[in-house]
Parts: structure tokens; sequence; C-alpha cells
């Protein structure tokens, strides 16, 4: 039995811009569903994404199986298929430069290492009701920031 973390970030109005992520986590129960969200501050889309990935799964127990579900190829290309290479380059991309959002790439490993984490990509936008709620709750992230400072 394994965990399911859907994560979506987000930044508004503009990118880069006010940033926050969203995450609704699944228990292996299938049944108990928790829903954690958080402002980031100033930050780009990709620093949005990688941070839900993170805090989805850091509410996920050490040592669990557990489905990444998110729909950033950015975010799920980086853990499963770019991270080797990054690794083998001394963290420089295909083109010789150093890997953007270093330092939360190597959390996000970091948390997913102490994991055993397989990944799902899911069409945004596209009726997946957790992938949606994930959204919802970057976006409530968003909108109580927004609110507290006016």
């Amino acid at each position: 039995m394994k965990w399911t973390a859907y994560t979506d970030g987000a930044c508004a109005p503009s990118n880069p811009g006010p940033a926050g992520w969203g995450a609704v986590v699944i228990a292996p129960d299938g049944r108990t569903e928790t829903d954690h969200y958080g402002f980031i501050g100033h930050g780009t889309n990709q620093i949005a994404e990688l941070t839900a990935a993170v805090e989805g799964l850091s509410r996920v127990p050490a040592g669990a199986e557990v489905e990444l579900v998110s729909d950033s190829q950015y975010v799920l290309k980086g853990l499963m298929e770019w991270r080797s290479g990054w690794e083998r380059k001394g963290f420089r991309n295909s083109k010789g430069e150093a890997v953007a959002n270093l330092a939360l790439w190597k959390t996000l490993f970091a948390v997913a290492d102490a994991r055993r984490v397989s990944t799902r990509w899911v069409r945004g936008h596209n009726g997946d009701p957790h992938n949606e709620r994930a959204d919802a709750l970057a976006n409530k992230a968003l909108a109580l920031k927004a609110s507290s400072a006016a």
C-alpha cells in the first residue's frame, strides 16, 4: 500500500511574481486525505512547482512508498530523468550552465531519497479532481496572502 501526493504550484498575477504551492496527500487507506498549502513570496512557477513537490513528499513518512502526481513535467523529469545526468556533470545542464533552482532540486532529491518515490504526470486543468484541488490550494495561498496585504 502506498501514499499519493498530488502537488501543484502557482504564480500570479505574473511569472515571476507572488508564488504559492498546494498539495493533497492521500494515505494508503485511500480515504484519509489532507490538504496543505503555503505562500512562498516572490518566485517563479518552477520554484512554486518544486516547493509543492518538496512539501507534498515531506508529509509522507520517511521510508514509505509514495506516488508523486504532478502536472509539472519539469519536476517529474528533473526527479526521474535529468537528475543522473546533472549529478554526473556537476549539476550542469545540457548547455553546460548551472542547473536553475539547484538548492530546491537538492532538497527535493533528499526528500525523495528518504522515500520510495514513483511519479505520474497528469495534464493540468483537465478534470483530475485531486490535481484540480492541489491547484486550488496553491491559488488559495496566493489569495490569502493578497487579502492579508490589502
